[in-house]
């Protein structure tokens, strides 16, 4: 009877310790621990300069009158868009107009004695004198009527280029005198952007680098545009070089005068290898990760180049499609088997049963 029950309790421990031993995989092992991960990626990575700009107007002029005159139609609505050559304002031109029908009877009978006077100095019936006074009257007949009809023009002003009219100062019947500004137009599609670069990047600004913008008033929100010009020379007081750059604005959202986050893109790297910044496991001065190599970790040293928000480029160490640990680095160490998981999975391996 005691024999039997010594058996029994030989055999139960015995059952318990393979448990034990099958649990850890295998005799002096320890179970896989679960870890999360991440893949390499290869991106397309922008090496920048950030910096602040103002958007200015692409092209933007106060409307003024080059001669008096009561205004005597206003043809457009504030803020409305305009084509180059729209007419804005009338001025009352009767004057203008009794002007200009006066030089045209005069020119029409300058024209009739110039005729006659041609026709009789052939026949060398007149002076050479008298010839040239009604060449001379005719000339002079001429520029008055190009003079009233150019003053008969310029009393419809018109848009110099497309754009929108903004707040107007003068109303219908008013009287406006030479140089008073009446409105001003303004073209904001595209609208350019000012940015002063530190002298640093002298070397690498050029014509045709991209510019992302974004502005307070849009969060969230990018507007990509284009360097087209680059100052001559350093600014002797902020040591900087200022860039223009043109920003597509089709639906007006940017506004002349806004201030705005630049980001000037320098360089451009076409297959830059980006993981997440929280793989990063730094010993002393050296920076390393863990890498899962045939259900293991491997401590592998890396050289780090430019960060995003959240990532970071790996310049060596790595390759791409190579998986490294991002969460679970403080339980493991080199050559520790992992079971690697997305994260919520590798959360839920890890947490203790209920």
């Amino acid at each position: 009877m005691h024999s039997q029950r010594t058996a029994g309790v030989v055999a139960a421990l015995s059952l318990m310790m393979a448990s034990a031993v099958s649990a850890q995989g295998g005799p002096g092992g320890m179970p896989p621990t679960a870890v999360e991960t991440a893949q390499v990626e290869t991106v397309t990575l922008d090496q920048s300069v950030d910096v602040i700009g103002n958007l200015r107007a692409n092209e933007s002029v106060t409307i003024r009158p080059e001669i008096a005159g009561r205004i005597e139609k206003i043809q457009f609505d504030e803020g409305q868009q305009v084509k180059a050559g729209d007419p804005l304002f009338t001025l009352d031109a009767a004057l203008i107009r009794a002007d200009l029908n006066e030089a045209n009877a005069n020119l029409a009978l300058s024209q009739r004695s110039f005729d006659r006077a041609e026709d009789l100095i052939d026949r060398k019936l007149i002076a050479q004198s008298d010839y040239d006074s009604a060449r001379s009257k005719l000339s002079v007949d001429r520029a008055k009527q190009a003079s009233a009809r150019t003053r008969l023009d310029k009393s419809v002003i018109r848009a110099p280029f497309s754009g929108v009219v903004g707040l107007r100062q003068v109303s219908v019947g008013e009287y406006a005198s030479v140089g008073q500004a009446l409105v001003d137009v303004v073209s904001i599609d595209p609208i350019k952007l000012e940015f002063a670069v530190p002298e640093q990047y002298l070397s690498r600004v050029k014509v045709g680098q991209a510019v992302n913008v974004r502005a307070d008033a849009f969060p969230g929100e990018r507007f990509v545009g284009e360097v087209y010009a680059v100052a001559p020379q350093i600014d002797l007081t902020t040591r900087s070089l200022t860039v223009r750059a043109r920003v597509p604005n089709a639906d007006g959202k940017l506004r002349p005068g806004q201030f705005s986050s630049v980001s000037l893109v320098l360089d451009r790297i076409p297959d830059a290898m980006m993981i997440p910044e929280q793989s990063l496991w730094p010993l002393g001065d050296k920076q390393f990760v863990y890498r899962v190599v045939d259900g293991k970790a491997e401590q592998v040293e890396v050289r780090t180049g430019q960060r995003q928000p959240g990532m970071v480029q790996i310049l060596s160490g790595l390759n791409a499609g190579d998986t490294v640990i991002t969460a679970g680095q403080q339980k493991i160490g080199p050559g520790s088997p992992v079971n690697p998981l997305p994260p919520k999975a590798a959360q839920n391996s890890n947490a203790p049963a209920q």
